[in-house]
């Protein structure tokens, strides 16, 4: 028997992301966004404000998501020509994800319990410190959507990278959730309406828990191995058809945000060669990075 060492891949399955500036900004990003999370969840917990509090916590969930597509950038990087990975490091993202929506969400549902409470039992709120500390996590907030702006942009002309999307995004809704505990802590103090706060501690909650659904589902289904939509299989199946050829079986899934692998079986009584086979299917799906076909003779 051969070493181990001596195999090799006949083709690449690095299919993470290597993409040292995206990952340094993203980086940059994250410790911005947990020295404002640490301090709102402080000085919301000191203060009294519930929509300060929460916009603490929807900060975490998204320190959490910049922490994972950090790791996910080093993981997939380092483990690239991996053996072990049949098909590459791409679902470390999506398990990381999985598992950091499910505690999330139990933060936001907890959340909602506190909030609801307060709007029973109103307590109390320095509302001149809540208010300073909301307005610093704001202008970090909008300082980070202006470093992530340019890479989210840029990437839809080179490739996709679709943590630095994630990434954008996380900081869009953190800006106005700010916004929102700023609303809050503002109408509170002149108006007088003290169960603005608690409100927003629950709109604040919400905003998590759709997040945290979103990601479960995209990262379940990654995790799971879900097909493809059937209407797509329909058309592969129609493509290799008008080349008189017929599929025994096929399979097709996703192995990391951005890419794919197919497995099929195909019959013909004039096959093609594999890569005249391949380039039809990516004609359909451009993102698939692994392919394997077995093909028998009618």
């Amino acid at each position: 028997m051969e070493n181990d060492s001596s195999i090799q891949w006949e083709h690449s399955h690095n299919f993470g992301i290597d993409n040292k500036l995206h990952e340094n900004k993203v980086k940059t990003v994250f410790w911005l966004t947990t020295v404002i999370m640490v301090l709102e969840i402080g000085a919301g917990t000191w203060s009294g404000s519930m929509a300060l509090l929460a916009d603490g916590w929807h900060m975490g969930t998204h320190s959490a998501a910049f922490l994972i597509a950090i790791f996910a950038y080093s993981y997939a990087k380092k483990h690239a020509n991996n053996k072990d990975f049949s098909f590459g490091t791409g679902k470390v993202n999506s398990l990381g994800g999985f598992a950091s929506a499910i505690a999330l969400a139990i933060v936001a549902l907890l959340m909602i319990v506190e909030s609801v409470q307060r709007l029973l039992e109103p307590q109390s709120i320095h509302f001149n410190e809540a208010i300073v500390v909301a307005i610093i996590g704001l202008v970090v907030n909008v300082a980070s959507v202006f470093i992530l702006h340019d890479d989210h942009h840029g990437e839809h002309h080179h490739h996709h990278d679709h943590n630095m999307k994630a990434a954008y995004f996380h900081v869009l809704a953190d800006t106005l959730t700010s916004l929102l505990a700023i609303v809050a802590l503002l109408v509170g103090k002149y108006v007088g309406l003290i169960w603005m706060d608690p409100l927003m501690g629950i709109v604040g909650a919400i905003v998590i828990l759709r997040w945290s659904y979103g990601l479960i589902k995209d990262s379940s289904n990654i995790l799971l191995d879900k097909s493809v939509k059937k209407s797509t299989l329909e058309q592969i199946s129609k493509a290799l058809s008008k080349k008189n050829t017929v599929i025994n079986d096929i399979h097709i899934w996703t192995i990391a945000t951005a890419h794919q692998a197919a497995i099929l079986k195909v019959t013909s009584a004039q096959p093609l060669n594999s890569d005249e086979y391949e380039g039809i299917l990516k004609e359909i799906l451009p993102q698939l990075s692994h392919i394997s076909i077995e093909i028998c003779r009618d």
